[in-house]
């Protein structure tokens, strides 16, 4: 293994030297975890680093730009590829190694083996990039080939994303714990994406609406709205309000499926894409593509009406 100059974190490149120091470091009784990224690291992402630092004796960090989950006209050449600052942020944490391998080291050049995780990659975002389940399935079958880990740990805001790994894991027994961690939010309640760094500072006002427009599902379930329909209709007429926000899907979800909900009489899960920015936009290929999700629910409703008599209580 190779190392940053001056710092502790190492560097690995080589998918077989790597899969033999995890192999070793668990024969010695340690726990390793495993945070598969695509790297333009911000704190969403250095939170699941810290959680599997908190829970694990090891924690592994891949940073590679998986080319199979990318249909051609989508940001593969422009994805950001800030490698040093990666590698600074992760050292400054802990990691115990950074694997950022070159492709043909997780894709040989003969490779045509890919992995169909059945239904729950078909609807929503496998409908708007029938690709895109894929390759995230494939690479990350691969990458737990690579990185024996004992615990793997993803974000909460690719919602279903989360339900294909959970999928993959459980039908193919992977031996693999799969933590799934908290959507970490900017001030105005954005969702931190590293593809946020693509919006002008307009476009970047703009797309707070997209977290208002789910504070107000939770907030009509409060007042006791039920109906999706009558929640969908006012979420759509917000986002409407902006002329820089285009609604791709709005849906409602049986919390753990991608099962639509015709009434809010559990835990649901609310997911949503959107393209943000103004159309022909000189220097843009289309405009910045942006996911959140928001859970709302009687359990929602309960820890509100909590909270609010703590406060009437003056606690």
């Amino acid at each position: 293994m190779s190392e940053l100059p001056n710092t502790t974190t190492q560097i690995e490149t080589s998918a077989a030297a790597i899969c033999s120091s995890v192999h070793a470091a668990k024969r010695s009784g340690a726990t390793v975890g495993f945070v598969p990224t695509m790297g333009a690291l911000h704190q969403g992402h250095l939170s699941l680093v810290e959680a599997s630092l908190a829970e694990c004796d090891k924690t592994v960090v891949s940073i590679f730009v998986n080319p199979t989950q990318f249909s051609p006209n989508e940001d593969l050449e422009s994805y950001p590829r800030p490698l040093e600052q990666d590698f600074r942020l992760l050292e400054k944490l802990g990691c115990w190694v950074v694997f950022a391998p070159p492709v043909e080291e997780v894709y040989r050049q003969k490779h045509e083996t890919t992995i169909d995780v059945g239904s729950v990659a078909l609807p929503w975002e496998g409908a708007s990039r029938p690709e895109h389940f894929g390759g995230v399935a494939t690479v990350v079958l691969k990458l737990f080939q690579i990185v024996p880990a004992d615990r793997a740990y993803f974000g909460q805001k690719d919602y279903q994303q989360t339900l294909v790994i959970q999928q993959m894991v459980a039908d193919l027994n992977i031996p693999v714990e799969i933590r799934v961690c908290p959507i970490v939010r900017e001030p105005d309640g954005l969702a931190m994406s590293s593809r946020n760094a693509y919006l002008l500072p307009e476009e970047r006002a703009q797309a707070g609406q997209l977290w208002k427009s789910l504070e107000l599902a939770e907030s009509l379930v409060a007042e006791g709205e039920r109906r999706v329909t009558t929640i969908r209709e006012k979420m759509k007429n917000l986002l409407a309000s902006s002329e820089q926000i285009e609604l791709e899907y709005l849906a409602f979800l049986a919390q753990g499926t991608v099962r639509e909900v015709d009434a809010i009489e559990q835990p649901t899960v609310v997911a949503l894409a959107a393209r943000v920015g103004r159309v022909g936009r000189v220097g843009r290929v289309g405009r910045t593509r942006l996911l959140d999700n928001h859970t709302i629910g009687m359990k929602n409703e309960g820890r509100r009406a909590e909270a609010t008599e703590s406060r009437e209580r003056g606690a």
